[in-house]
C-alpha cells in the first residue's frame, strides 16, 4: 500500500490511515467496496468525538488489525513521511503482520516461522510491531523474544521501550503503559513489565526457557529471531548442539492450549521463528522441513533457475547478472585498468536503467543497481543471504581476481609493507608447503601480494630450511618492516630463532624488523570472508607469476569444501595485518641558508 505524502497536516494524515484502513477491515470480510465505503462513513460518524482518544475508533481497530496499529500507534517507524527514513511497505511485510494477526488472535497456526532476506526488516516487522501489539492489547500476556547473542536481545529490549514510552499516539488511545521510573514495575536491560500488567523478556539463544514464569504464567508468545548464529551453523556438532537445544528447551517452555467440554477456552503458546538459512542441516532448514510448523520462504530477487544453452540447470541470479547488459555492466566494473571503473559502470547502468530492472521482494526500498553491486562483491554470500540459497555452500568463494605482471606491481608506489608466513607442520599431503606472501599497500589504496608462494617446506621436519626461506625474503624486500607469523604451531619457538638469526645477519642486523607473533584465534572461514569483497573488486591484486599460489587461492570454497587453504588463509592475514602497521611520516630539514637567512 503506497501512503500519500500529500496531506496538509499530521491529522489529515491520521484521519486517512483511520479511514483506509478501516474501510479494509470490512473489505477483508469479503464486503463490497460501495458497501465497505458506507459501513466505514457510519462508523466514523458514531465515534466523530472520540476518533483518537482513549479507548476510541482508532484503539478498537487496532485492537483487530496489526497492520493499523503499526502504521498509526507507531508511524514513526512504518509510516513514511518527509521527515523519516521509513520506506514503503512491501507485500511480504502485509503478509506477515496478516499471517502473525491470524496466529495471535484468530485461526492461524500455533507455530508460525519465516526464511527471509537479509535486509527484508524480519525484526521490526516479525517481531518489534507485533510484541508491542500484544502487549498494548494484552493479546498475550508474556513475551519471550530469542536471538543469538545477549546484545541483539538487549537491543528489542531497548527499542521496545523507545517506541512505547512517551509515544503520544499510544497515551492518548491506551492511557500510559509504560514507566520506568515507577519502581513497582520492572524495567532492565532484557525485562519489560508494563502497568496492564503484561511483560516483555528478551533473551540469547544459549539461556534456558523452561521454568520462565510471569505471575505464574508462562511465555504465551515466543519469538525466534535469528535464533541461530554463524558459528551454531559452522559444524555438525554445532548444528545437532542447536538443533537439541530447541527440541530440549523451547518446545517444553510452551503453555498448553486451556481446554473445556472439548473445546478450546484459551490458546496456547504461539511460537514464531524468522531467520535466514545458512547451511542445508542448519536451525531454520531443518525447522522449515518440520510437519508442525507453517512456513513460508522469500527470496529478494524474483526470478527462477533457467535451463541454458548447455542444457544446464543455471541459478536464476547467477543467470541475471552474467547474460545481456548486466553482463556488460559488469566487464565495466571489472576493469582493473580503469580507475574509474566504478563511476563507468553506474554511468552505464543510469544510461540503461528500464532496461536493466528485475523483480525484487522489496522494490519500494531497494535498487536494482544496489543488488546486483552486492551481488557482484561476494556472489556466494549473495546467494545464500538474500535468495536463501543454500545449495550455493560450497562454490568457490572468488569469482574474479585483479593479476598484474611483477613488474607492474613494483612500479608502484608502496606505503609499507610485510611478509606474512604459515607454516605447515604436520604430515601428510595436505600440510607438504608452508606459505608466504609479501605485501604492500600502495599510495592509490590498494593492496599488492607483490610476493605469494607456496614453498615445498615441512617447518616442523625442516625447521632451520623454513628460517632460512623467511630471511630470505626479508633481504630480497628490504623495505619489510615488519613479518607475521603464526603462534599455533611452533608457540614462539620460530619467531626467536628468527629474531636470532636477523641479529646474527650481516645486513638484517641494521635494520629495524619488527615480528608480529600472535595466536590465531579466528576461525579461517570467518577470517577468510573478510578479504572476498575486495579480491573480486580488484582492490587486492595479485602477481600473474604466482600461478600455484593463485590457483589454490582461486579454489577456496570454505574450509569443509576446499582441501587447501593455505594460500587464502596467508593473504587474509597480511590483509588484515597491514591495517595496523603504522607508518612514521619523513621530515625533510632544510638548512635555512636556502631561504636566504
Amino acid at each position: 500500500m503506497k501512503i500519500p505524502f500529500e496531506f496538509s497536516s499530521d491529522e489529515a494524515r491520521n484521519k486517512w490511515l483511520l479511514y483506509h484502513y478501516l474501510k479494509k477491515s470490512y473489505t477483508d470480510i469479503c464486503i463490497d467496496d460501495k458497501k465497505a465505503e458506507e459501513l466505514t462513513d457510519e462508523r466514523i460518524l458514531e465515534n466523530s468525538k472520540n476518533l483518537f482518544g482513549y479507548h476510541g475508533l482508532a484503539w478498537q481497530l487496532g485492537q483487530i488489525s496489526l497492520e493499523f496499529f503499526c502504521m498509526y500507534f507507531m508511524q514513526d517507524i512504518y509510516l513514511p513521511k518527509e521527515d523519516n527514513a521509513a520506506a514503503p511497505l512491501a507485500t511480504v511485510h502485509e503478509e506477515l503482520w496478516h499471517d502473525i494477526q491470524e496466529s495471535v488472535i484468530g485461526t492461524g497456526p500455533e507455530q508460525l516461522g519465516r526464511v527471509l532476506p537479509r535486509g527484508i526488516g524480519k525484526s521490526a516487522f516479525g517481531t518489534l510491531g507485533p510484541a508491542c501489539w500484544c502487549v498494548a492489547y494484552k493479546h498475550k500476556t508474556y513475551v519471550l523474544i530469542c536471538s543469538d547473542i545477549g546484545s541483539t536481545a538487549e537491543k528489542f529490549i531497548k527499542d521496545i521501550k523507545d517506541n512505547m514510552i512517551d509515544n503520544q499516539y499510544i497515551e492518548q488511545a491506551f492511557g500510559k503503559l509504560l514507566d520506568d521510573k515507577n519502581r513497582d514495575f520492572i524495567c532492565n536491560a532484557t525485562q519489560l513489565e508494563f502497568i496492564n500488567h503484561t511483560f516483555v523478556e528478551a533473551i540469547s539463544s544459549t539461556s534456558p526457557m523452561r521454568g520462565r514464569k510471569y505471575k505464574n504464567v508462562r511465555p504465551d508468545l515466543i519469538v525466534l529471531d535469528d535464533y541461530q548464529s554463524e558459528d551454531d551453523c559452522r559444524t555438525n556438532e554445532a548444528r545437532e548442539k542447536k538443533w537439541k537445544r530447541y527440541s530440549d528447551d523451547v518446545k517444553f517452555a510452551k503453555q498448553r492450549p486451556l481446554r473445556r467440554n472439548g473445546k478450546i477456552v484459551k490458546k496456547g503458546t504461539v511460537l514464531m521463528a524468522w531467520g535466514t538459512q545458512q547451511h542445508k542441516e542448519c536451525f531454520y532448514s531443518r525447522l522449515i522441513k518440520t510437519a508442525t510448523w507453517t512456513f513460508k520462504k522469500e527470496k529478494g530477487i524474483l526470478v527462477d533457475d533457467v535451463i541454458n544453452e548447455e542444457g544446464q540447470k543455471e541459478n536464476g541470479v547467477d543467470h541475471l547478472f552474467n547474460n545481456g547488459l548486466w553482463e556488460e555492466f559488469k566487464n565495466i566494473l571489472c576493469n582493473f585498468k580503469n580507475d574509474k571503473r566504478l563511476d563507468d559502470a553506474k554511468e552505464f547502468y543510469y544510461q540503461h536503467e528500464l532496461e536493466m530492472q528485475f523483480p525484487m521482494l522489496w522494490s519500494e526500498f531497494w535498487t536494482c543497481l544496489e543488488l546486483a553491486l552486492d551481488y557482484y562483491e561476494n556472489p556466494n554470500s549473495f546467494k545464500q543471504e538474500v535468495q536463501g540459497d543454500v545449495d550455493s555452500i560450497g562454490e568457490k568463494w572468488f569469482k574474479q581476481m585483479h593479476t598484474e605482471s611483477r613488474k607492474e606491481i613494483e612500479s608502484h608506489e608502496f606505503i609499507k609493507t610485510m611478509i606474512c608466513a604459515d607454516p605447515a607442520s604436520s604430515g601428510g599431503k595436505k600440510n607438504d608447503y608452508s606459505a608466504f606472501l609479501v605485501g604492500s599497500e600502495a599510495t592509490n589504496g590498494y593492496k599488492y601480494a607483490r610476493k605469494a608462494e607456496l614453498a615445498k617446506i615441512n617447518a616442523r621436519q625442516e625447521f632451520d630450511k623454513y628460517i632460512e626461506h623467511m630471511i630470505k625474503l626479508l633481504v630480497e624486500y628490504p623495505e619489510a618492516t615488519h613479518i607475521s607469523i603464526e603462534k599455533n604451531t611452533f608457540n614462539g619457538a620460530d619467531a626467536n630463532q628468527l629474531e636470532k638469526a636477523i641479529k646474527d645477519h650481516e645486513t638484517l642486523k641494521y635494520r629495524n624488523i619488527t615480528i608480529i607473533n600472535e595466536m590465531q584465534k579466528k576461525n579461517k572461514d570467518d577470517k577468510i570472508s573478510t578479504i572476498v569483497p575486495f579480491v573480486n573488486r580488484g582492490e587486492f591484486v595479485f602477481c600473474s607469476e604466482d600461478e600455484d599460489f593463485i590457483n589454490q587461492f582461486m579454489d577456496f570454497a570454505g574450509q569443509n569444501y576446499t582441501p587447501h587453504d593455505d594460500a587464502d588463509d596467508v593473504a587474509a592475514e597480511f590483509w588484515l595485518k597491514i591495517d595496523e602497521i603504522k607508518t612514521l611520516n619523513k621530515i625533510l630539514l632544510l638548512d635555512k641558508k636556502s631561504f636566504g637567512l
